[in-house]
């Protein structure tokens, strides 16, 4: 089983990597471990079971293709799961890639063992690590930067940034009870309290009055406001409202009202699943 010792000290990470985020989240081996992660378990398993054979791609093929293919498929999960009920959220993310990595494993695990053993590729990363050895460290380092300096200055001159000149928004944001973008109310009882942070931020260039609405199961359960904001400016309030009637998806509505219109002029909401006494 040599031959899949790669596959191995992938699943291996990930699984050490998923304990320190349940164990330790505030840990610095929570991002040593999530760089590659994110940015290279995708691509490498996947090109492990595209590509199994050692003379299908040398060294700096399988490092490059891991790297852009990882590059591609993190924001392609994103993409579904933003379309999902469970939203883009740290527990969603890690469970598509975890998915996405360990289905991808299992792939190239079955295409390598189909292959006689001269023609496997030998599960040995050197190849991929004196590979990346070989790169032209300085000189990508030096590029990444010079690139970065130069999307600074565009955004601070106005050559970027300042060419949608006029425009103007307002952001509208819902977080979980810690401030974060996770830990949302899912389950609840009937009348028991949920807890979120409900967030504006003005950038509309002048003063606005604000209102909002929290709706579900058609009626309204809060409404908050006038908040009067000047340009720039940011409200952030933390609330609680309760659902009555048990449902397996009850839709919970945040509607950004603007005055002198009577539709939404930002909206967002929550599935949460009430269960019966």
């Amino acid at each position: 089983m040599r031959f899949l010792d790669d596959l191995l000290a992938v699943a291996a990470t990930t699984a050490v990597l998923l304990a320190t985020i349940a164990l330790l989240p505030d840990s610095p081996v929570r991002v040593v471990l999530g760089l590659p992660f994110v940015l290279f378990f995708p691509g490498y398993t996947l090109i492990a079971a595209l590509y199994p054979r050692r003379a299908d791609l040398d060294g700096i093929e399988r490092l490059a293709l891991s790297l852009g293919l990882s590059l591609a498929v993190v924001p392609l999960i994103g993409l579904v799961l933003n379309y999902l009920p469970w939203g883009i959220r740290l527990t969603p993310i890690v469970t598509g890639l975890t998915l996405f990595i360990f289905i991808c494993s299992i792939w190239a695990a079955f295409k390598r063992a189909a292959l006689p053993a001269s023609e496997r590729f030998p599960a040995d990363i050197r190849p991929v690590l004196a590979a990346a050895r070989r790169l032209p460290w300085p000189a990508i380092i030096l590029s990444a930067a010079a690139g970065g300096a130069l999307l600074v200055v565009g955004f601070r001159t106005g050559v970027l940034g300042g060419s949608r000149v006029g425009e103007t928004f307002t952001e509208f944001y819902v977080l979980g009870p810690s401030g974060k973008a996770e830990g949302y109310p899912r389950v609840l009882f009937p009348g028991e309290p949920a807890e979120v942070i409900l967030g504006v931020i003005n950038h509309e260039a002048q003063a606005v009055d604000y209102t909002i609405e929290v709706r579900g199961e058609g009626r309204l359960l809060r409404r908050l406001g006038p908040i009067s904001l000047a340009d720039t400016a940011k409200w952030e309030e933390k609330i609680t409202f309760s659902l009555r009637r048990p449902a397996e998806r009850a839709k919970v509505d945040f509607l950004l009202f603007r005055p002198g219109t009577p539709e939404p002029y930002r909206s967002l909401h929550l599935w949460i699943r009430v269960r019966a006494l």
